[in-house]
């Protein structure tokens, strides 16, 4: 059956071979693999839609993959599926600065479009940790969001249309140019999909002016319950920062073993950011200072040039993979608590991690809840990597039990699908299953992800998975 996929690809963009599919057998989340049948490297949209409607017509799952830095295993192969490369349609098609529109297709960088976008004074909102190297298709499998999404949105506020090839082949286009639309909006149903509705080809992003100036600050505290409180008190007086992030004590040093950021010596650190008009940043800055001031901040730093807010953002951005300079594996959790709620949220966490003998290094965007705890272990030590699971299981429970989110922007992937019903009820999933077939009949797009299934993996709840306990399947 295969021979008649590799002919629709000339031999150097379509590999079978068991050593070299490993290479795409994880996404970020390395903790779960699994070798693909054959993985394709498409360059344009035609060959995309041959490739679709070719596992349409054998009945073989396939999943579309970008840069692979899911960290929810959404890119995960499917078992005797096929992994769809996209890296390869990473063409910005077209530019429209007066229409403040750009389109492009799915392998493209994200930051990339920020970059084309410049020289014109615009650039693209969505601002992920790993901007450098996610493209825009996976963006919108997950609906990224990033340090500015708490003033700017998710990408689906930044994403006006989608040509896409669904599961069967058939091309639909959605939305269009313009941010008023008529009727149901199905990009934005698209946007957040997790792969399990088609492939888009094409995306109509939309472009923001560049702000006019920033006032950045780091703000130092003595806990990171009180980073959080301060975080609640500035929301409730009514500003609204472009951003504002959170940094504990063990994300800190490893930022600073990393990058050499020069962040205080202290158990947390917030970064709060002011963007817009020079006028309104104006005021703004006083009405912020007087709430950091009054909040308990041991130390009050103002970014005086464009270097030295780079480098505060630097020590942010380079926060997740620097956590590896502390420990030999981690695992990145991604939920959302009311903002009312965060010092809470992290006192427990704190708690659980002590009573799982655990270290867990917060950094998260603070103002809109969404927790990134990275819980470290040693996968070289029995049962570490089971403790840290529970551990991950149990932190997003809280989320949802303060009245969260089991994502922000992570998605839900493999490894939180057991914990669909801790947020959603059995008819929630099931209309969502419902939706999901008017795109995919045959459930040939990304099976296996999102929703519970007893099929491993998947972030377990309480040690082994149930099918383990009974010699069914096996972790290996």
């Amino acid at each position: 059956m295969l021979n008649s996929l590799k002919a629709l690809f000339p031999e150097d963009r379509i590999i079978t071979g068991a050593a070299q599919c490993d290479t795409y057998q994880s996404d970020g989340l390395t903790a779960f693999t699994e070798t693909p049948r054959a993985v394709v490297f498409p360059e344009n949209a035609e060959e995309v839609i041959a490739t679709v409607h070719w596992c349409f017509e054998h009945g073989v799952p396939f999943v579309s993959r970008g840069s692979g830095t899911s960290l929810s295993g959404g890119s995960l192969p499917i078992k005797e599926g096929i992994v769809i490369a996209l890296n390869r349609l990473n063409r910005i098609l077209e530019l429209a600065p007066d229409e403040q529109v750009a389109v492009v297709e799915p392998g493209v960088i994200n930051l990339d479009v920020s970059k084309a976008a410049a020289p014109h004074g615009l650039y693209y909102a969505p601002d992920p940790s790993s901007q450098q190297i996610c493209t825009i298709g996976g963006n919108i499998a997950f609906n990224s969001g990033g340090a500015h999404c708490l003033k700017y949105g998710m990408t689906s506020n930044h994403v006006l249309g989608i040509k896409a090839v669904l599961a069967n082949g058939e091309r639909i286009e959605t939305g269009g140019r313009s941010i008023e639309q008529l009727g149901p909006d199905t990009t934005a149903l698209f946007v957040g999909s997790e792969g399990l509705f088609g492939v888009a080809l094409e995306i109509t992003l939309r472009l923001l002016p560049k702000p006019e100036t920033y006032h950045t600050i780091l703000a130092a505290y003595n806990s990171v319950e009180a980073a959080g409180d301060a975080v609640a008190r500035i929301v409730a007086s009514g500003l609204l920062p472009g951003a504002m992030e959170i940094m504990d004590r063990l994300a800190i040093d490893a930022a600073e073993a990393a990058v050499q950021a020069g962040y205080p010596d202290e158990a947390a650190v917030l970064i709060v950011e002011l963007e817009g008009d020079r006028a309104e940043v104006a005021c703004e800055k006083i009405k912020l200072n007087e709430l950091l001031q009054a909040s308990g901040a041991t130390e009050i730093r103002v970014a005086g040039t464009e270097q030295e807010r780079a480098i505060i953002w630097k020590g942010r951005k380079s926060a997740f993979s620097a956590v590896g300079r502390l420990s030999p594996d981690f695992l990145v959790q991604d939920g959302v608590v009311p903002r009312s709620r965060l010092g809470e949220a992290l006192r427990r966490i704190g708690e659980m991690s002590e009573a799982k003998g655990l270290r867990v290094a917060n950094v998260f965007h603070a103002g809109d809840g969404n927790l990134h705890p990275l819980i470290l272990f040693d996968n070289g030590l029995a049962g570490e990597l089971e403790r840290a699971e529970e551990l991950a299981a149990d932190i997003l429970r809280m989320c949802t039990d303060m009245g969260g989110s089991l994502t922000g922007e992570h998605g839900i992937g493999v490894e939180k699908r057991e914990l669909m019903p801790a947020m959603f009820s059995e008819a929630d999933i099931a209309f969502q299953k419902a939706i999901r077939r008017c795109y995919d009949p045959n459930e040939i797009a990304n099976p296996g992800k999102m929703f519970p299934t007893a099929e491993a993996p998947a972030l377990r709840q309480h040690g082994l998975h149930p099918l383990e306990k009974e010699g069914v399947i096996s972790r290996e």
